[in-house]
């Protein structure tokens, strides 16, 4: 079309914000003549005046300069890639459009005959120009499908006749040539990486081969190169990230606010936790009551200077006199245990090592507690705790008195026999017993022994200088559920369960007769009994998770009845804080839009009387400007998926926003309504719609929800995820170039498997610490725990489940899989130097991987889209990182997927 200065500015007000190309099927070009007469110097100045206009940036494919920029045609907002031989001398621009699937509709009206004749005579008035063309290394041929005009008004734009692009059909016959290019400005070197082909495993008769295996030794040299290596190109990448300096400064900003847990009570003190905004750890509290002046007792900030040291459990002794605390460094889940006097907050002598997954149980007697830990390591073996790769075995039950050396503490509890098994002890709330619960793996099953303290001849002290263990007695000794104990009245104990109940329900059994249970809560019929807290006596609080939102009650303990309905806001109870003799409880809420809410719940009147204790006010948040909505997803097996959406308020559906769809989908863990700071920025500043997917493999409907997406079962959960990503391509919140996922732990290898499958579906990916070589996951560190979720290559019926879904050993160069030219997503694969949960082993291997199978091996690759990963230092598996990490974390993963996705800064 002919364009004048006026014409442009007109025509500029109707294009929408640049958005990505689309690595679909439909693709077509049209041409935009030159000003006529107005000379190469006037097209030069209305070319760069577009382009400026446009924000378009200019990229490079192999020796030909390309230009990207968005434009709005008609009701459709798409995106157009412009190759440019020379922008001086051409008669005319070839554009490549690209309809998103949805469209195929729209795009085959303009192959209606109909449509075409009553269009032609309006066509005349246009100066058209038609040529063949090859585009971005398509070789294609160009033929004549139609006008396709812009008919959208606007208030204040006077256009004195319609706009209109005339389209061709390209056939695509270059398959090594993709149909998008990375946002990137810069071209990506990346580091050889060596690959030993000799490394071949035989499982049961496959032979798969294991090029990285040598990326699993954290101590090496060659290790510790590629690591660098690794780094400095993802710096290189991140310098790129035009977002990245706003969003550290905007969540800075909103991450500057008061923040506080629930009190909880010991004797006559009470304890919380404090962050005054951007200090790196939590503070600890304490006060005589709640009305009295409150003081530090702990500042975890003390302990390092950059705030890596966390305090990761504590315990505070029946009498209020000491407090037992562990500190992990660099966020390890190895842990050290020191205690400290409440009164002159003197730091005692007492230290334990080597403690792992355990809790802090005092007697209340105050003389001690029970703790658990594995053997320490042998001699010339001392590492970096928290950088091993070994496996944690041979748990043990330990209880120590204050004020002896660890070598003195008694051995509680053992079994050489079954060196996987995990062992945890707690006192019930009337000190008579300790409740011994035995897991071999992450199933929410358990063996349950107890032991009497009080007829314990001698008590603990009998044991100090004995080898035998304490006489434990076996009520449940089988791995066929879960118990988890509410209460106990003298030997009669109320114990939480899913025995035959996979949506759980509360029982009783007297200790006198072991093998006579009887419920006293049933089992629902549609909600998930989550928690119950024996409070106030004989009284419950119990919360049920419906359709992926909270209820919370109040109930009698003796019989279960309802007593009171709780009024909470949609959204999740993040932790009940009281115990029998407590009538004053506190609970602590918080949801996508809620920050945080303490109430104070006084159960001594007649009817509750719940007010607000706290409430965490972000300055600068207001939630009006968002909308939160639930829907349902049918799944690749009509299985409803539920979906929660957080969007800026009245959003229209037109397929042009940015989306994170976030997901986890296993080991019975619900992922419920949270408030996050950074994703609060990303959807005001971004324009980003934030979902939630809660898919298969989680605990949002009960056991049986979870093992429809665990074992032989666990390809659900990658089915369900794909079809919550196309419900929100369908209804119109995104289109997949604009789609990021994102995941962590579990949900990394969810965002692993996924941009395998269905690479053409996602725009972005990022996928935190994530369990990647599912072949070998059960050998590193507590891996082998997870085997009850995910099986285990070493049986071949589930190497050949694992095999299948495993990230590692599915990387596939998809342009040779399909008649269409895609490419994987932009990729960021983050880990930490001290996770010792889920071992970096696995992200190294699938970045080496990936970069070697669609990047280094080929002498021109078609993937544009970057591979790179996130490796930080002095931090683990999540847990314990200071504020100042999180917030850097946050700007680097959401700055990346905001240049990977053409989104641009909203002020």
């Amino acid at each position: 079309m002919g364009l004048t200065k006026g014409s442009l500015q007109s025509f500029l007000a109707f294009c929408p914000p640049p958005l990505p190309l689309m690595d679909l099927s439909f693709s077509y070009s049209f041409s935009i003549s030159p000003l006529r007469g107005g000379g190469h110097a006037a097209n030069r100045a209305l070319l760069a005046s577009l382009l400026e206009t446009l924000q378009i940036q200019r990229l490079f494919c192999g020796s030909q300069e390309t230009l990207r920029l968005s434009l709005g045609i008609g009701a459709f907002h798409h995106c157009f890639t412009c190759c440019v031989r020379s922008v001086s001398v051409e008669d005319s621009l070839c554009f490549c459009l690209c309809f998103p699937p949805h469209d195929a509709g729209s795009c085959s009206k303009l192959l209606d005959p109909g449509f075409l004749q009553s269009e032609q005579q309006a066509a005349k008035t246009i100066d058209i120009r038609w040529k063949s063309s090859s585009c971005m290394g398509i070789k294609s041929t160009a033929t004549l499908m139609g006008v396709l005009p812009l008919t959208r008004t606007r208030k204040n734009i006077s256009m004195s006749r319609r706009l209109r692009t005339v389209l061709f059909l390209c056939h695509q016959g270059h398959r090594n040539t993709m149909t998008s290019l990375s946002a990137l400005n810069i071209s990506l070197q990346y580091p050889p990486a060596r690959r030993d082909d000799t490394v071949v495993e035989d499982y049961h008769g496959v032979k798969i081969s294991d090029p990285y295996r040598w990326l699993e030794d954290p101590d090496a040299e060659e290790v510790k190169e590629f690591v660098q290596k690794q780094v400095k190109l993802t710096d290189s990448v991140l310098q790129e990230c035009d977002a990245r300096g706003k969003l550290r400064e905007t969540i800075t900003k909103l991450f500057d606010h008061p923040r506080y847990c629930a009190p909880f009570r010991r004797a006559d003190k009470y304890f919380y936790f404090h962050n005054t905004g951007l200090q790196p750890q939590n503070i600890l509290y304490v006060q005589e009551s709640l009305e009295g002046e409150a003081e530090v007792l702990l500042d975890p900030n003390g302990f390092s200077e950059d705030g890596t040291v966390s305090l990761s459990t504590l315990s505070v002794s029946e009498d209020g006199k000491y407090l037992a605390y562990a500190l992990s460094s660099s966020g390890s889940d190895w842990t050290t245990i020191k205690v400290l006097r409440t009164d002159d907050r003197n730091v005692e002598p007492d230290t334990l090592m080597w403690v792992k997954f355990s809790s802090v149980s005092w007697t209340h007697d105050n003389k001690g507690f029970f703790y658990s830990r594995y053997p320490a390591p042998k001699d010339g073996d001392v590492v970096d705790a928290g950088t091993e790769t070994n496996a944690n075995l041979h748990h043990h039950l330990y209880y120590h008195f204050l004020g002896t050396d660890q070598s003195e503490d008694i051995l509680c509890w053992r079994d050489p026999e079954n060196p996987k098994y995990s062992f945890g002890g707690s006192v019930t709330d009337d000190g008579q017993y300790i409740l011994l619960n035995i897991a071999e793996g992450c199933d929410p099953v358990n063996k349950l022994y107890y032991c009497d303290l009080s007829k314990i001849p001698n008590g603990l002290e009998g044991f100090r200088n004995g080898n035998s263990l304490l006489p434990f007695v076996k009520l449940v000794d089988n791995f066929d559920a879960q118990y988890e104990a509410i209460a106990n009245d003298d030997t009669v104990f109320t114990f939480l369960t899913n025995k035959d109940a996979p949506k759980y329900k509360l029982v009783r059994v007297d200790l006198k007769e072991p093998t006579v249970w009887a419920d006293v809560l049933q089992e629902s019929e549609k909600d998930v009994l989550e928690s119950a807290c024996a409070v106030n006596g004989n009284q419950l609080i119990v919360s049920y998770l419906s359709d992926v939102k909270y209820l919370l009650q109040v109930r009698d303990l003796r019989t279960g009845s309802l007593l009171h309905q709780l009024p909470i806001d949609i959204g999740s109870v993040s932790e009940v804080s009281g115990r029998r003799e407590d009538s004053v409880v506190f609970i602590g809420f918080t949801s996508f839009l809620t920050p945080g809410i303490i109430y104070q719940c006084n159960l001594g009147t007649e009817i509750p009387d719940m007010k607000i204790f706290r409430e965490i006010v972000v300055p600068g948040f207001d939630r009006s400007e968002f909308q939160v909505k639930q829907d349902f997803v049918s799944g690749k097996d009509a299985t409803k998926i539920p979906v929660f959406i957080v969007a800026k308020r009245d959003i229209i559906l037109d397929g042009s926003h940015p989306c994170l769809l976030y997901g986890y989908g296993g080991f019975n863990i619900s992922i419920t309504p949270y408030f996050s700071v950074s994703r609060v920025v990303i959807t005001r500043h971004l324009g980003v719609v934030f979902c939630i997917a809660n898919i298969r493999g989680g605990g949002e409907y009960g056991e049986e929800w979870h093992k429809a997406g665990s074992l032989a079962k666990k390809q659900n959960c990658f089915d369900d995820f794909i079809s919550a990503a196309e419900y929100l391509v369908s209804t119109g919140y995104t289109q997949p170039k604009k789609l990021c996922i994102e995941g962590g732990s579990n949900g990394g290898l969810l965002v692993g498997a996924c941009i395998n499958q269905r690479p053409d579906l996602f725009g972005c990916a990022l996928a935190h610490v994530g369990v990647m070589d599912m072949l070998r996951f059960h050998k590193f560190t507590i891996g082998h725990a997870w085997t009850s979720d995910y099986g285990c290559s070493d049986k071949e019926e589930e190497f050949h489940w694992l095999i299948k879904y495993s990230p590692l050993h599915n990387v596939r160069r998809p342009w040779e899989h399909t008649d269409q030219s895609i490419q994987y997503p932009s990729t960021m694969l983050l880990t930490a130097d001290h996770d010792d949960r889920v071992v970096p082993l696995h992200t190294l291997k699938l970045l080496a991987t990936m970069q070697h199978v669609l990047c280094t091996s080929l002498e021109e690759s078609p993937q544009r889209n970057p591979i790179i990963g996130r490796i930080d230092c002095k931090s683990g598996h999540g847990a314990g990182r200071p504020t100042q990490k999180m917030i850097d974390e946050a700007a680097d993963r959401y700055s990346f997927m905001a240049k990977m996705l053409e989104v641009h800064w909203i002020e």
